[in-house]
Formats: structure tokens, C-alpha cells, sequence
């Protein structure tokens, strides 16, 4: 029995699964302050606590964590997102709708063929070594849904009513 993974199978189908899920919870998030009468200014700005950077960043560092990963795994190298200008609720919903659709038209041979390449991680003076693979398992899957939990927690910490199947989104099932 032949229980390989490709490498877009474990990059690329789990963020769009949970890229999805989490415009999905974006838009929830979004009629929740509309029917409670909330300026979505409040969630973009909010904190788990006050030494955890805002929803905002969570939700860039999904894009990041995610179509940033697949550009870093092309170019052989990934950094921290560079400064944004701060982005409202909307603004968002449109990046995460923006990495979604450039996520869709990322081939499987163009990601499988990257399978045993060198990335490095690059951060000020420091380089971490990976293989392509060790990129995506030890350090892009876990940083993403790190951000996406986090995002996801602070929608649930404001009283948006969300749940695990919100979450996980659409899974990936059996033919």
C-alpha cells in the first residue's frame, strides 16, 4: 500500500481548506457585527491579550503563512511579511478572497516539482535551512494554523458565533 503524500497535497489542498474556512468565518464574523450593530474597526484591532498582535495580522499572516509559503517554495526563499498599511475588516475579507483565487490556479506538477529543493528561511541576518518538504511540515503548516486558530479564537472571544466545523471547513473526503 503506497501512502506517499505530494507535496501539493500537503501544502497547498490544506491551505486551501482552511483558506476557505476562513473567509468562511470572516464573512460570519462580519454579519455578526452588522446584526449586533459592532464597528468591525473593534475585531480588526483586538487582542487574545495585550502582548499578542491584533486580528489583523492574524489574518495577513494566514495570506502569508499560505500563498507566501507557495511563492517562498518557488523562489527557495521565505521571509516575514514586509510592513503593510494597516488594513480594515473588508480590506481583509479581500486578501484572504484575493489568496484563495491565486491559490486555485497553483498547479499540483507546479508545487511537486519543487519536491527535495532547498528554502531557506530568511529573517534580518539569519538563515534557517529546508527542504522544501521540512518547510512546509515543520515550519509553514504550523505557523498557518497558528494565525488561522488565533484569528479564528479572537472571532470566538467578541461572541461570533462560530464552531469547530466552521473551522475545519470543507474536508477532504473519500471519492
Amino acid at each position: 500500500m503506497d501512502m506517499s503524500t505530494s507535496l501539493y497535497d500537503m501544502s497547498v489542498a490544506n491551505y486551501l481548506q482552511t483558506v476557505t474556512a476562513v473567509a468562511g468565518y470572516l464573512d460570519k464574523g462580519l454579519a455578526f457585527c452588522t446584526e449586533k450593530n459592532i464597528d468591525p474597526s473593534e475585531i480588526v484591532e483586538s487582542r487574545m491579550v495585550a502582548d499578542m498582535l491584533p486580528f489583523r495580522f492574524q489574518v495577513v499572516s494566514v495570506a502569508h503563512h499560505s500563498l507566501g509559503a507557495v511563492e517562498g517554495l518557488k523562489k527557495g526563499v521565505f521571509a516575514p511579511p514586509g510592513q503593510t498599511s494597516p488594513l480594515d475588516y473588508r480590506a481583509l475579507q479581500k486578501l484572504i478572497a484575493d489568496t484563495l483565487e491565486a491559490l486555485q490556479r497553483v498547479s499540483p506538477a507546479e508545487i511537486n516539482a519543487l519536491k527535495g529543493r532547498d528554502v531557506t528561511f530568511q529573517m534580518r541576518d539569519r538563515q534557517i535551512p529546508f527542504t522544501a518538504e521540512n518547510f512546509v511540515l515543520s515550519f509553514s503548516l504550523p505557523n498557518f494554523y497558528f494565525h488561522a486558530t488565533t484569528a479564528y479564537d479572537i472571532l470566538r472571544s467578541k461572541g461570533v458565533p462560530l464552531g469547530k466545523r466552521d473551522f475545519l471547513g470543507r474536508l477532504r473526503l473519500k471519492n
